[in-house]
């Protein structure tokens, strides 16, 4: 196969091309605009491989997209290319209605437009996979607000058949770019298939991310900005295993179905940020710990406390799990990060330091200067 994958040079995209080249004979062409979040230095593994081509282009350009769809012919669409930082959509949210719902929506016309041009047997064959993210379906219960408390309880998880209940302007253009290629779907028989994620983490991560910010921050002795109590829960997944799992729903799915794809590890963030700085105390030990360094702030407008996939259909219906638990992947990015510095400063490249993004003031202070 040859596959074009949207968004190549992001965070999941790059980990799908990487996972494609070096563990497949299919070819990719990667399409991205290399935003801030994209960065090249993520493929320098399969850069120089002859299966691989890259194309810098802009998902809201419809005569670039009909260019790359002419020129390389793909059998299938992997669609990661999507501004993701919630920070970011609360502060300016016009780009992430222009990429995400905009774009989107450009993208599929391209791919439809050439999709009808296909022979019988390649148009059967082919494949557009939009990946999205669990934070589409708003926020489950916490245990918090359960009788008894306790992480132990019996919660709500997010299936397939979950009501869409966005919360942020990210995750709303999530929704509506989600909505699209199902109403193309249904309205063109468009052979589309939608996958829903829970929080990625792992290599090459933008560093206003929490996982990769209080690495970095910590090795750095800066503080570790907790949101509120630290309360809320995410299942987090390895983006590798995510990688894999894509591949399989783009080769192996169902036209017209949704996977929901999650890690299984369901963990509050004051969790994860005490877990990383037991791994550094370990690998990188000083006088005192890293945890430490935590200090509370106030919590991002509309935060959602609690998201938390069920990948039963994944596991049932194309013989996916993930293969890292939570401390394995955990330790293993920590590391990646502590060997790969060069790339942390490059991808930073003087325009975000990690300061805080998505705060109120910070949008009123924006509006009043349009």
């Amino acid at each position: 196969m040859k596959i074009l994958v949207t968004g190549g040079a992001g965070f999941i995209g790059s980990a799908v091309i990487r996972h494609i080249i070096q563990n497949t004979q299919d070819s990719v062409v990667n399409l991205d605009k290399l935003t801030y979040a994209g960065n090249l230095e993520s493929l320098v593994s399969v850069v120089d491989s002859d299966r691989y081509a890259f194309e810098q282009v802009d998902i809201c350009d419809r005569a670039e997209l009909d260019r790359v769809f002419a020129k390389h012919q793909p059998d299938a669409v992997m669609h990661l290319a999507a501004e993701s930082h919630v920070d970011r959509s609360i502060t300016g949210p016009a780009e992430f209605i222009q990429t995400n719902i905009v774009g989107t929506y450009t993208l599929l016309e391209a791919a439809r437009e050439y999709w009808n041009t296909l022979g019988d047997d390649s148009k059967s064959a082919f494949r557009f996979h939009h990946i999205s993210t669990d934070e589409v379906y708003g926020d489950l219960p916490h245990p918090d607000e359960q009788e008894g408390n306790g992480l132990d309880q019996e919660l709500p998880l997010f299936t397939e058949q979950t009501s869409y209940a966005p919360s942020s302007p990210y995750s709303a253009s999530k929704a509506s770019s989600d909505h699209l290629v199902r109403a193309w779907l249904r309205t063109y028989g468009f052979p589309a298939i939608v996958t829903n994620c829970s929080n990625n983490y792992g290599p090459y991560h933008f560093p206003e991310k929490l996982i990769p910010l209080v690495i970095l921050n910590a090795l750095e002795g800066k503080p570790l900005p907790i949101y509120g109590k630290g309360d809320q829960i995410r299942d987090w997944l390895y983006v590798e295993d995510h990688a894999r799992a894509l591949y399989k729903v783009v080769t192996e799915g169902k036209v017209g179905e949704t996977y929901n794809i999650g890690g299984h590890n369901e963990k509050q963030n004051i969790e994860v940020v005490q877990t990383i700085c037991h791994i550094l105390d370990a690998m990188v030990p000083k006088v005192t710990s890293y945890a430490e360094q935590i200090t509370y702030v106030a919590d991002r407008p509309g935060h959602d406390r609690r998201y938390a996939i069920d990948a039963t259909k994944m596991s049932a219906e194309l013989n996916w799990t993930p293969e890292e638990t939570f401390e394995t992947g955990l330790c293993k990015t920590v590391q990646w990060y502590l060997d790969n510095k060069e790339w942390c400063d490059n991808v930073q490249d003087g325009s975000y330091q990690r300061e805080r993004l998505g705060t109120l003031a910070e949008q009123t202070e924006k509006g009043a200067n349009i």
